[in-house]
């Protein structure tokens, strides 16, 4: 370690071993792979939360520059914010040659992001080149005006990875942002969190103090302040906000700054004023892909991985999060291919459970925390969605019947959850077809398992009340959905024979009148 990064970190002992909690620390440090696992339990063994924040810093001490760096990005990450700027000074710059690394990243590249705070590449990474691209032409279009780019996609697809890889490139630095890049982590914040976040940002943009000795002391402030440090000090420079929940924090940004930004919410930036570009990110990594994740962390070859490697990544469809639990998972047990897989065929996301490089040990908690955040009646709706098979698109005309409401009020409901990756939608006619994810279904139907039979039975109720002949005409589009799967519901509902009885319905094929599915 570089004897200036040395000297901050001894300077600087103190407040970290005071403040500290080395747990999470070192999870980002074993993912980066600079910490092994016997020194996180030598660490852990200590008794009181202090001796382990030394006992780090003292493993620390003796590695190299880049587990400086990774320190420096795990304090970021976990929010000791003012931590981080105590080390930045230290940041050994000097390891880095002029020459392109063997990634194809400058050092003048590693400098303004590792300055700017921008996370590291996860030990394990693949490229996915199209949508890097795909988010570098949006930020380019920005053309040095104010505007937004939005990356969203569901928890764990990968956002915060491809908006960090999109900005490790030396020509659109040099050509768009020369004034450097500046990551932010947000997540769910009320609005003093949001505050500390707008203080702390001010504090970076501002380390010699030169226009204000003191810190805003509101959101109003804090904006103001933030408009004048990235104007005077930082022009043409670019703002990452990573994980936007709520469009009222984006007003606090909304400044005339160019801003990339991450979110599970499409329409985030609708209250926002200026240019604003939008990138999906898909779901899941195609086949090649997701092997060579699972791979990289067994030390595998792909073409060596078992029969059960190519079922994971089938059963959960190339998803990133969940590939990268089950991969840092057979890391530390490489015999539990067969345990792991049938877990993910169960339903099982509990014991899926591992500290990885991203937000979420399990998928459950990912999906949980985006329906958690719906206010109630849109949970109730959400709820009913459990009834949707997998690759099975649903009209818009059979949720009408459900809910009993017009088709625009089911169209209003639905993109609430489309905006907020909750959902996805293909248009199909003149009518728009509803689907989930395979992840996002198991997750309903393991989440709501003990209503299923009450659900599947309140939308056959629905459909009887409404006047079945009126929705098996031939002629109309969306009928060929009650043929498919009503038996499928029925059989779900445990009421097929009740039901037949009581309609007495001949125009159903015979399939359904016998409610086989």
């Amino acid at each position: 370690m570089d004897a200036k990064a040395r000297n901050c970190l001894l300077q600087h002992k103190e407040a970290l071993e005071r403040d500290i909690k080395t747990s999470y620390l070192m999870d980002h440090m074993i993912s980066d792979g600079v910490l092994s696992l016997s020194e996180e339990e030598k660490i852990t063994n200590q008794p009181t939360q202090k001796k382990r924040a030394a006992m780090l810093i003292k493993v620390l001490l003796e590695k190299n520059n880049t587990s400086y760096i990774s320190f420096y990005n795990a304090l970021l990450h976990e929010g000791y914010k003012d931590l981080a700027f105590l080390l930045q000074d230290g940041i050994p710059l000097a390891s880095y040659n002029g020459k392109d690394s063997m990634d194809g990243v400058t050092s003048y590249v590693k400098t303004v992001l590792c300055e700017g705070g921008v996370p590291q590449r996860p030990v394990v990474f693949v490229t996915r080149k199209k949508l890097v691209k795909s988010i570098q032409e949006k930020l380019y279009k920005l053309d040095g005006e104010p505007g937004w780019v939005t990356v969203y996609g569901m928890a764990g697809c990968g956002k915060s990875v491809l908006a960090a890889e999109a900005v490790r490139d030396h020509n659109l630095l040099e050509t768009c942002f020369p004034g450097g890049v500046y990551w932010v982590s947000i997540g769910k914040q009320d609005r003093s969190g949001l505050l500390m976040k707008l203080q702390n940002l001010c504090s970076r943009l501002d380390q010699d103090g030169a226009f204000s000795q003191r810190l805003p002391l509101n959101l109003e402030e804090a904006k103001d302040r933030l408009h004048f440090l990235m104007l005077r000090k930082c022009p043409r420079s670019l703002l990452i906000l990573d994980d936007i929940w709520d469009s009222w924090v984006l007003k606090a940004f909304d400044c005339h700054h160019q801003i990339l930004l991450t979110s599970r919410d499409k329409s985030v930036t609708d209250s926002v004023m200026g240019s604003k570009y939008v990138v999906s990110v898909e779901n899941g990594l195609r086949k090649e892909k997701g092997l060579e994740i699972l791979s990289l962390f067994v030390n595998m070859k792909k073409t060596d991985l078992p029969e059960q490697a190519h079922s994971i990544v089938r059963e959960c469809k190339g998803f990133p999060l969940v590939l990268s639990l089950i991969g840092a998972l057979l890391r530390d047990f490489p015999n539990r291919w067969d345990y792991y897989l049938r877990q993910l065929q169960n339903k099982q996301f509990k014991r899926i459970r591992k500290s990885s490089s991203y937000d979420y040990e399990a998928l459950d908690e990912a999906m949980s925390i985006s329906v958690e955040r719906l206010n109630e009646d849109l949970q109730k709706y959400y709820k009913d969605l459990s009834i949707l098979q997998k690759d099975v698109r649903m009209p818009t005309k059979v949720l009408c019947i459900l809910w009993d409401m017009e088709t625009e009020e089911v169209e209003d409901i639905l993109q609430e959850f489309i905006n907020k990756s909750l959902l996805f939608c293909d248009r199909k006619g003149k009518s728009f077809h509803y689907y989930l994810h395979d992840l996002q279904v198991d997750f309903l139907m393991e989440k709501n398992r003990d209503q299923l039979q009450e659900l599947h039975r309140k939308l056959v109720t629905q459909f009887q009340r409404a006047g079945p002949a009126l929705f098996l005409a031939s002629d109309q589009e969306d009928s060929m959905y009650w043929y498919s799967f009503l038996a499928y519901h029925m059989a779900s509902a445990n009421m097929q024979q009740v039901f037949a009885r009581q309609t007495g319905l001949s125009g159903l094929p015979k399939a359904t009148q016998l409610g086989h599915y």
